[in-house]
């Protein structure tokens, strides 16, 4: 059964998953429609910040995120600022989508955005139509629900696999507390 996939949900990838994209990944799902679904991997961080690749924001410490194995030639963000950046779009309560980028970097250098308001993703992670629904068939993610943390506190991203994991409950707590690598002696 195909659990109800909708913006503003948390995909965890199920703990064996070979994909390297998406080993132990956390997607937070911004679009979904009859088309197909659109996401970004919220543990995967680059070791660079958004000045190394938009100029105008050199100095504002915030970092880059792989959104995902497409187009990664494109940048993309996430905020909570969705009442002061025009056009746009709302994922869930408190977490908003894009908006007008030049708007953007003039409230990043006026500093009404701070880097705890907002995460950039060069890429994005993508399924057409079924596609998605039939991964969860096989068994290759696991839904859960999102919370604002998740994004706006990031001090912890590399264990938000495992966060979020064991917030699903008993069963799934378990589940995170498994190494991520391991093998048979």
């Amino acid at each position: 059964m195909t659990p109800k996939i909708s913006p503003g949900k948390v995909l965890l990838a199920e703990p064996f998953m070979i994909d390297t994209n998406f080993k132990r990944a956390v997607v937070l799902l911004c679009d979904h429609n009859i088309d197909g679904t659109v996401g970004f991997i919220l543990n995967r961080e680059y070791n660079a910040q958004i000045g190394e690749v938009v100029p105008e924001l050199e100095g504002f410490n915030a970092p880059l995120y792989c959104g995902g194995p497409v187009q990664k030639d494109t940048l993309h963000y996430i905020h909570n600022v969705g009442n002061l950046l025009d056009n746009s779009q709302e994922v869930c309560n408190g977490v908003y989508w894009g908006g007008d980028f030049e708007k953007l970097i003039f409230l990043i250098q006026n500093e009404m955005i701070k880097p705890e308001n907002i995460m950039f993703f060069v890429g994005y992670s993508g399924w057409t139509a079924d596609q998605l629904g039939d991964e969860f068939k096989y068994g290759s993610w696991l839904l859960a629900e999102m919370d604002t943390n998740y994004i706006f506190k990031k001090k912890k991203q590399k264990s938000l696999w495992n966060k979020i994991m064991s917030n699903k409950g008993d069963s799934y707590s378990i589940i995170a507390q498994m190494p991520d690598y391991f093998s048979w002696n």
